[in-house]
């Protein structure tokens, strides 16, 4: 089968080099333009699925808008077989779609149709789910609707945090693909239906989802710190000062009358209350500045007990 790539971020580069270690032909490989990033925004920086193509020796293509007349001419003429679309960061129109013979499949990082959407591995740890998983689904003009043709679930560990969910579904993601790839070449893919009445939904994180309320339970805090940790962060305020805070461990021996958000202690640990219970974190990182040990954090000042974070 002549395939087409379509990716962006790391996540998606363990399903390319599944893609090309097991002998596919990867025809193409499209990505996003390279994004000025630095403290100037002067330096043009690669997405990582670009820089791993060209390591790979692949061609790249990367459309500002991957429906436009140019990009679509050029897909054509490579009478593809088959599209390929993990985490690459555009929604794609019927077009585009139908363009490959046999369509266009998806790696989504969810046991759909639960958790469909921009966000599936955050809010699986959001949600105190147990399980999660990956789906290989037939793409159709709806959000991540089309028929499953192969899934893969994994256990979610009760300390897990977002990135390290990532990281391991982005590998369970690669070999799902090279399955429900073989299930399609040899005739045996039988893609079902998703049953919309079971449909959950996982948006895109914002700032405001980041925020942390101190009046819910100490659980229910800690579940956003995970999986918000690295992307994003889970963030609160101290004083003027805006805060992200990270590894979050319950501080169950602290029994507490003080405000929802008041640090209790600073030494040895770094403990703050909440609506039910209290957390004791890891890490802390400042707006500006680098993260770094709770413990370094405090010793300069920057926080004492009886403050409160807002």
């Amino acid at each position: 089968m002549r395939l087409a790539f379509f990716g962006t971020p790391g996540f998606a580069v363990p399903s390319l080099l599944a893609l090309v270690e097991e002998g596919f032909d990867v025809e193409v490989v499209v990505t996003q333009p390279d994004r000025p990033k630095g403290r100037h925004r002067s330096k043009l920086v690669p997405p990582a699925v670009k820089q791993e193509a060209l390591q790979l020796g692949l061609p790249v293509l990367q459309p500002e808008r991957p429906a436009n007349t140019e990009f679509l001419d050029q897909l054509r003429a490579m009478e593809l077989d088959l599209g390929v679309v993990v985490g690459y960061g555009h929604i794609l129109k019927p077009e585009l779609l139908q363009l490959p013979t046999r369509g266009m499949i998806n790696v989504h990082g969810s046991l759909l149709p639960h958790l469909r959407g921009a966000a599936p591995i955050e809010h699986a740890i959001i949600n105190g789910d147990g399980e999660t998983g990956v789906t290989i689904m037939q793409m159709e003009a709806g959000l991540d609707t089309g028929p499953i043709i192969h899934q893969l679930s994994t256990p979610i560990a009760p300390d897990e945090t977002g990135g390290e969910l990532t990281q391991r579904l982005a590998e369970l993601g690669a070999l799902a693909l090279v399955e429900a790839l073989a299930m399609i070449e040899t005739g045996t893919a039988r893609p079902r239906p998703q049953d919309d009445s079971q449909a959950s939904h996982a948006p895109k994180l914002t700032s405001e989802m980041a925020r942390i309320s101190w009046d819910q339970p100490a659980q229910q805090i800690a579940r956003l710190v995970r999986a918000l940790d690295p992307r994003v962060g889970a963030r609160t305020t101290l004083g003027n000062l805006e805060v992200k805070l990270f590894g979050p461990r319950m501080a169950d021996e602290w029994e507490h009358d003080e405000i929802p958000g008041e640090i209790l202690a600073t030494d040895p640990a770094f403990v703050v209350a909440t609506g039910s219970g209290a957390l004791q974190f890891l890490d802390v990182q400042p707006a500006g500045r680098q993260r770094m040990a709770a413990a370094a954090w405090v010793r300069g000042k920057n926080a004492k007990k009886g403050d409160r974070f807002e």
